[in-house]
């Protein structure tokens, strides 16, 4: 019981509560760029639409790590975590620096991910780390369609996508290293199908 009640209140500060980042935020010493109306209002989904994906890599590792049977893996999803809740604070700030809003389907991201995250677990260490590893190429290519549409001036923004890219790709390759196993092809084609929605519902909701 004592355990449910705190994977609750993970939810809730996860969904509600201002996440905080050890790190310091990418590109914080640069001037902040002169965007007009129009391209303050795109970054803003943009970074919309990463603190909306942040939400649901915080459900898919929680569910991931609920269900995990070996206690390497557990830390290392765990701490893989650890690092997605400072890109949360990362894209909340900036987000707020925009004059823009996060996500109002928050709660509804997170349920759906901690449920795909506690079966991806529960199918087995090797599955679970595969799936941990596309799920992060997937982030990774979305991370750099997103830097290519930044403005070129916006250096606070594109600072914060190339860190996160950056761990991004080193979480993928920690579950390659751990044992992954390659999904297969139509699994791959689901997940882009899944992201693709609801990437394009965040940026307008």
């Amino acid at each position: 019981m004592d355990k449910l009640i705190m994977q609750f209140d993970r939810a809730l500060r996860t969904v509600f509560a201002p996440a905080a980042s050890a790190r310091s935020v990418p590109g914080d010493d640069l001037p902040e760029a002169s965007l007009d109306d129009a391209q303050r209002a795109e970054v803003a989904a943009l970074m919309r639409v990463n603190h909306c994906g942040e939400i649901c890599a915080q459900a898919l590792y929680q569910g991931q790590a609920m269900t995990c049977r070996d206690e390497g893996v557990k830390r290392e999803l765990e701490q893989a975590s650890r690092e997605e809740t400072e890109h949360l604070a990362w894209t909340e700030r900036r987000i707020s620096e925009l004059g823009g809003r996060t996500s109002l389907l928050n709660p509804l991201w997170y349920a759906g991910s901690l449920a795909i995250g506690m079966v991806a677990g529960k199918l087995g260490d090797r599955w679970n780390l595969g799936f941990l590893a596309e799920t992060e190429r997937q982030v990774e290519a979305h991370l750099t369609r997103h830097l290519d549409r930044l403005p070129s001036e916006d250096a606070r923004s594109r600072a914060i996508l190339e860190q996160m890219r950056e761990d991004e790709v080193r979480h993928a390759e920690t579950a390659v290293q751990l044992g992954g196993q390659d999904l297969p092809s139509p699994v791959k084609a689901g997940m882009k199908l899944a992201s693709k929605v609801m990437t394009g519902v965040s940026y307008r909701i």
